[in-house]
């Protein structure tokens, strides 16, 4: 790979947010998987959608007929960050919302004693929908984590797969502390014994390339509000599954097709057109990097081309801030990483505790001082508060990093960090 720099000077530049002060310091979000910050295109995007094109679909007027255009493109452009055909991209509220009506959808043609499997790693989006299912009559299951690295344990999922499961939701990297699980793997063990497959890719979205066909996914999730882009959820429907799954939604045509069928409604056209744009944003970015990552791009064009190497640039471009703050955390006394070791498969989001502090006390110095980071269990109750038993001492602290992110706002947390001690006495 030629020396690679990432344009970051660019990226943040289409950000208005970056230009935020608090109490006289510079902002740095380092709170992405909460939620990313937006592009001025993207606003752009919302807001002549809503000017010059709002309508209801399927009218025979001209802002209709633009609408119904606009929307179908919105799929293509997602069929292009997928990997998937146009056909295939359904939208909804949020990635919760997807969730509970697939759930709810999917029971249809379930009998009392089948059961679902999710997981003990996930956020509450993919496992609050699917244990809703034990009220009519469906057995879940969740797979245990191993708690040393906060990753799935393969051998309890084994235990737990069999004829009587009829769907495994699985998170592909976990939002408490940026584990990635090599999801094919549990996918082809579930499809063994005719498992449907829902993977939450809320967190995995905003830093890796997503290829639902490469992993052979039934069901793909996630949240554009993740990567730059307005609350909007988006889900991947492969269509041979979807073509016979019922769906929740109004009635008014009996014989709706795949992607609509999971459509509820009338959709957010303004907010689909922003989270499209989103992806036209991430292309633009992975077309001035591209030169970087030819050999992983080989045989792929156009906007897919340009998706990949964008999302191969800021997996490489956060992963090395990633690692300085692993490293340079570690030497704190009493502070404690979750996680998998240092070259295992993860996100850029680094969680920590530090042995009798409170994290929100760590929350408050940092936000105080202009570093926005989250503390708390981020709704992946079962990992933080059940599991490693962290209710009580605030959850962990959680650090994530962005495209633009700048280097000397890691260089700033380890000055409130060596503040912060100063102040506890450790």
């Amino acid at each position: 790979m030629k020396d690679f720099k990432f344009d970051v000077d660019y990226v943040r530049d289409q950000f208005p947010a970056m230009a935020r002060t608090v109490n006289g310091y510079p902002a740095a979000y380092l709170d992405g998987p909460g939620g990313t910050q937006v592009p001025k295109r993207v606003v752009d995007k919302v807001n002549d959608y809503l000017y010059y094109h709002n309508a209801n679909c399927d009218g025979a007027y001209a802002t209709s007929r633009e609408s119904d255009a606009m929307m179908e493109n919105a799929r293509e452009v997602f069929a292009d960050y997928f990997n998937c055909g146009a056909d295939e991209v359904a939208f909804g509220a949020n990635t919760s919302s997807n969730n509970f009506r697939l759930a709810l959808g999917l029971v249809r043609t379930m009998e009392p004693g089948d059961e679902v499997l999710i997981t003990d790693i996930d956020h509450e989006g993919n496992r609050s929908p699917w244990r809703t299912l034990e009220d009519f009559g469906i057995v879940v299951k969740s797979v245990k984590i191993n708690t040393e690295d906060i990753t799935l344990d393969w051998d309890d999922f084994k235990s737990k797969l069999s004829k009587k499961t009829k769907v495994l939701a699985i998170n592909w990297a976990a939002n408490s502390c940026g584990t990635i699980t090599d999801v094919k793997k549990y996918i082809d063990e579930a499809h063994k014994y005719g498992a449907l497959t829902v993977v939450d890719g809320v967190h995995y979205a905003p830093h890796k390339p997503i290829d639902v066909k490469e992993i052979d996914a039934d069901f793909v999730l996630c949240s554009a509000y993740k990567f730059f882009g307005p609350h909007v959820g988006v889900m991947y429907v492969k269509k041979e599954v979807g073509e016979k799954v019922k769906t929740v939604r109004v009635m008014a045509y009996d014989n709706e097709e795949t992607p609509h069928k999971f459509e509820t409604g009338t959709p957010d056209s303004e907010l689909v057109m922003g989270a499209a744009e989103c992806v036209e944003f991430l292309a633009d970015i992975g077309e001035r990097h591209t030169k970087y990552f030819e050999d992983e791009i080989i045989g792929l064009t156009g906007r897919r081309r340009n998706v990949v190497a964008a999302m191969l640039a800021i997996d490489k471009y956060e992963e090395s801030m990633a690692v300085q703050l692993r490293t340079r955390l570690r030497k704190y006394p009493g502070l404690k990483l979750y996680g998998v070791p240092e070259g295992e498969p993860r996100t850029s989001t680094v969680s920590f505790t530090i042995d009798g502090v409170h994290t929100h006390d760590i929350g408050v110095f940092f936000g105080d001082r202009g570093l926005f980071v989250w503390d708390g269990d981020f709704y992946a109750i079962e990992t933080i508060n059940n599991v490693l038993k962290l209710k009580e001492t605030g959850g962990v602290l959680r650090i994530g990093l962005a495209p633009y992110t700048l280097q000397c706002e890691i260089d700033r947390v380890f000055e409130v960090m060596d503040e912060f001690y100063k102040v506890i006495g450790k």
